[in-house]
Order: C-alpha cells, then structure tokens, then sequence
C-alpha cells in the first residue's frame, strides 16, 4: 500500500508541486498511484519534487509511472526533483539509467 500526499508550500516559490510519496508501489498499488500522481501533476505546468523519504519500495511498474508523469513536466520545460529516496532505490534508479532522467537530491 501507498500514500500520495501534497506538501505545504512554505516557499514563496508557488510554481512547484510538492508531493509526499510513502509505503511501496507495486503492481497492486499502481492504477490508483497512477491517477493519483497525474492529478497532482496535471498538464505538467510547473516543477515537480517527489519526497520519498518514506516511500519504502518501488517496481518497474511505480518506475514507468513516473517517467509518464516525467514526460507531462518536461513537455512544458519543467523539471522533476526526487528527494530522500532510500539507498535501495536510489541504486534502483542508478541501474536503471532512471538517476539520469529525474534530479535526485539529498535531504532538505
């Protein structure tokens, strides 16, 4: 099970979606990760940053459905930023060529 949460913006930077990512995003979980993620991101209009501090496991199926979400935001020369991700799947992202794609960054 998952967890899909927006953040409280505390910047005064508003053209910035921030979401909470918790729990493991699997086969399962996906259709409803997948509706939920996209409706957090819309058409993609403005940065994105994915806190997954708590986000304890991900499948290659969690994998395409934020690389679709990735795909929304660059069409508009936006950019995706994943924060916090465990060291399980930071190296996840690494084999996968994924760390690439996204901005991966330290805790904030």
């Amino acid at each position: 099970m998952f967890d899909l949460s927006s953040l409280t913006d505390t910047d005064t930077d508003k053209d910035v979606v921030r979401i909470a990512i918790s729990g493991e995003i699997d086969l399962q979980a996906a259709p409803d990760f997948k509706k939920r993620l996209y409706e957090a991101v819309g058409e993609g209009g403005t940065d994105v940053v994915l806190d997954c501090a708590d986000l304890s496991y991900i499948d290659s199926t969690g994998l395409g459905i934020l690389l679709g979400a990735l795909k929304r935001v660059r069409l508009n020369n936006h950019h995706v930023f994943i924060r916090n991700l465990k060291d399980s799947i930071r190296k996840l992202f690494r084999i996968t060529g994924l760390d690439k794609a996204f901005i991966l960054e330290e805790a904030q």
